[in-house]
């Protein structure tokens, strides 16, 4: 589809808008997990509930993610931005002001279907909007909104709590998105431009519910499975998720055959590195859904530490993230493809071994300084794999595909989120006794924390060698086949912290 800029300044102030509304998704995604224990404390809720309140966010988000995209396609992509954040803002609220586990729980699945249908529309909005000359520029900061946002969440979550503006503890976390909220679709009204797709897809909501069912009927009973001590229905749940996605794959291939449009376009797995890709994506997702999640409650549950505390400790990796974000895909990965994917798996793994060792030989006396090398470390493996991952995968796709393959990237990146933070019940919560004294609970938590660490090192190994099957050195041009697909995609949103 070719576009034509506007011939005033109304784009920049669209390309504003949809921009502010990244960011405030992907701040919400990282600014949740530093406020988990004052929410615990505050509202009582179980560690189940706490797993839920970042795993139900993540799955309906990835559940509506490609369905967010096509909804804009067919019904109009300002309309589905306009729906997804007045959504997004209403959630939010509802957020910040629940008062029990169970509202909060509701109200942050409904902010990840929001947000489902808000930021496949970004893109699509800026590809619709701008000409193929300025878009370079766009994407530039694009990419430098996201780094913000991967740096700033976290502190802006701890500094919030931290503060207990008005007396209300955590909630401003949620609450501050309600001003944003409101300004961005007032703004949005007025100047993003309508625009869809020539031929849209269609729908595919029974592909939809099988694919979600699927996956609750798997992770429900991983969360659930240890506070009611692994019922026999929980392992038949399990088993019968993989009945469902079976089911799932079955259709997928008669929709195709029927009208050309399935919520996953399987012909996609037939291309090896794409297969080898999804792989990585669902893997990754799985790794950085343990990590940040034990990560926070071992350092203010296990060891004590005050929000802000835990906070600043992880600057020196959003930092290092960052940092090694630009030099991966400006330098490294055109120059030695694949290989600096893998060193980043590698060095990913090596930062948590190197965490391993110090949280046992330091115990509970360990310091902030002390974990900024681990840290570090950590921070420039995770950063040479998450800037560059979906463009080497998406390397081989052909052109026509580009768009529904960026999408599924995502998905399962989500879909991998999702379940990591399920397996936080099995690999942390798993091996903490239940009923501990008040003075063991924190040498229980460094000790569940390590026993994490060690599983999610093996995933980051696992990661390393699905790695092989990507292609050496990806094919010049790869991202630009992407983006011009973009008018009929999800956004390319890349997996950082939960």
């Amino acid at each position: 589809m070719t576009s034509t800029a506007p011939p005033d300044r109304r784009r920049w102030f669209a390309l504003a808008i949809v921009m502010t509304a990244a960011f405030m998704d992907l701040v919400d995604v990282t600014i949740v997990n530093i406020a988990i224990p004052s929410i615990r404390q505050d509202l009582g809720a179980t560690f189940g509930a706490i797993q839920w309140i970042t795993a139900g966010y993540a799955l309906a988000f990835a559940a509506g993610l490609i369905t967010g995209g096509r909804l804009g396609d067919i019904y109009g992509r300002k309309r589905l931005f306009l729906i997804g954040i007045g959504g997004f803002t209403l959630a939010s609220a509802l957020c910040g002001f629940a008062g029990n586990a169970d509202i909060l729980v509701a109200s942050r699945i409904l902010q990840g279907a929001m947000a489902a249908l808000m930021v496949p529309q970004v893109l699509s909005i800026v590809h619709a909007t701008f000409p193929a000359h300025e878009r370079g520029k766009v994407f530039g900061l694009f990419g430098a909104i996201i780094g913000l946002g991967a740096v700033s969440g976290p502190m802006l979550g701890a500094l919030l709590t931290e503060w207990n503006l008005f007396g209300l503890e955590w909630r401003p976390i949620f609450l501050i998105n309600l001003p944003v909220g409101i300004a961005g679709l007032i703004l949005g009204i007025r100047f993003i431009s309508e625009s869809k797709a020539p031929k849209a897809l269609r729908l595919d909501l029974v592909g939809v519910a099988l694919a979600t069912l699927g996956l609750l009927m798997l992770i429900y009973p991983l969360i659930r499975g240890e506070e009611l001590d692994w019922p026999l229905w929980g392992h038949l749940s399990m088993i019968g998720s993989l009945a469902v996605l079976a089911v799932f794959v079955a259709y997928e291939r008669y929709k195709t055959r029927k009208d050309g449009s399935p919520l996953v376009e399987l012909s996609l797995f037939k291309v090896k590195s794409f297969a080898a890709g999804i792989a990585v994506q669902l893997t990754f997702g799985v790794a950085l859904g343990i990590f940040f999640l034990v990560w926070t409650l071992y350092m203010q549950i296990g060891l004590g530490w005050s929000v802000l505390r835990a906070g600043t400790t992880g600057i020196p990796f959003s930092i290092a993230v960052s940092l090694a974000a630009g030099i991966s895909v400006q330098k490294l990965v055109p120059r030695f493809g694949r290989k600096v994917l893998q060193a980043g798996a590698l060095t990913m793994a090596a930062g948590l071994l190197l965490y391993i060792w110090e949280a046992d030989r330091y115990g509970m006396a360990i310091h902030s300084w002390q974990m900024a090398l681990p840290l570090v470390v950590m921070g420039l493996g995770m950063g040479l794999i998450v800037a560059p991952l979906t463009d080497v995968v998406l390397s081989e796709v052909p052109r026509q595909h580009a768009g529904s393959a960026s999408g599924l990237i995502n998905t399962m990146g989500q879909m991998g989120n999702a379940l990591g933070l399920g397996l936080v019940s099995v690999v942390f919560f798993g091996v903490i006794d239940d009923g501990l004294a008040s003075t063991a609970v924190g040498l229980a938590f460094v000790d569940a924390f390590q026993n994490a660490l060690w599983w999610t090192t093996a995933v980051l190994v696992a990661i390393f060698c699905l790695m092989f099957a990507l292609p050496a050195r990806p094919r010049v041009g790869a991202e630009g086949d992407a983006v011009a697909d973009l008018d009929t995609s999800p956004a390319k949103e890349p997996v950082l912290t939960p």
